[in-house]
């Protein structure tokens, strides 16, 4: 298989992170499309061996305000009957979900902060152990949230979200936290979402920044040996 990621980017601070680093190590070019300055119908579907649609603070079902949505669910619905291998992070999680044939909806509560995943036994048994709350904690950062696809399997929850990490066979992959972060560019986050957590009750900057420089560490370890062990999987599935 080729070995080219392309990472649909909403805002420029919510990147790869750690997992641009896993793919660089494994020898993998990575590619950013970054919605408002590309066309996002641009890409032939099938054409990446990677495709990783990351977060951004707008809602995955509101089509009418933000007209992108539409050609990147397109591009996603033909990738995914393709069978080609996709990842989704955050919104992208909730896209997936979408395109699926589930329901994605406002949330009853914001989940802002860091908080350990609970692994299902199917979890436990998938490159995602590593994320398990017992080895590190985790990052969440979303207001909307939706059901499990049909067909898909639930691999992580919080008491706060039932559905943190799913996957839909061999090669699609969706979390609505955070593992990608990176400690070192967290300033970014704070910034870039700055009027979303003045208008929050409850949320913290020198608490997220603290706890970020507390957890942020332990969780770049173990996203990098989940990243890594479904990166392998995948190439082996696709070779």
């Amino acid at each position: 298989m080729n070995r080219e990621a392309l990472a649909v980017r909403h805002v420029h601070f919510e990147d790869l992170g750690t997992l641009e680093l896993v793919l660089g190590e494994r020898a993998w070019s990575v590619r950013y499309l970054d919605v408002g300055l590309a066309r996002v119908e641009a890409p032939k579907p099938e054409g990446p061996a990677l495709m990783v649609v990351l977060g951004g603070p707008i809602a995955a079902f509101d089509d009418l305000s933000y007209p992108t949505l539409k050609p990147l669910l397109a591009l996603l619905e033909k990738r995914i009957a393709a069978g080609r291998p996709t990842l989704g992070i955050c919104l992208g999680a909730q896209l997936i979900a979408r395109v699926l044939g589930a329901n994605v909806y406002a949330a009853e509560h914001k989940e802002i902060g860091w908080s350990p995943l609970t692994l299902t036994e199917a979890g436990r048994q998938s490159p995602v152990r590593h994320l398990d709350g017992s080895r590190t904690s985790m990052l969440h950062w979303h207001g909307d949230t939706f059901d499990l696809p049909p067909g898909a399997v639930r691999l992580a929850s919080t008491d706060a979200c039932e559905n943190q990490a799913f996957a839909w066979g061999s090669n699609v992959l969706a979390f609505q936290c955070h593992p990608e972060i990176r400690s070192d560019r967290f300033e970014r986050w704070l910034i870039g979402h700055a009027n979303e957590i003045a208008a929050t009750p409850g949320i913290d900057p020198m608490q997220l920044r603290s706890d970020t420089e507390r957890f942020g560490p332990t969780l770049e370890r173990a996203a990098h040996d989940t990243f890594g062990e479904w990166l392998d999987a995948i190439a082996a599935n696709n070779a």
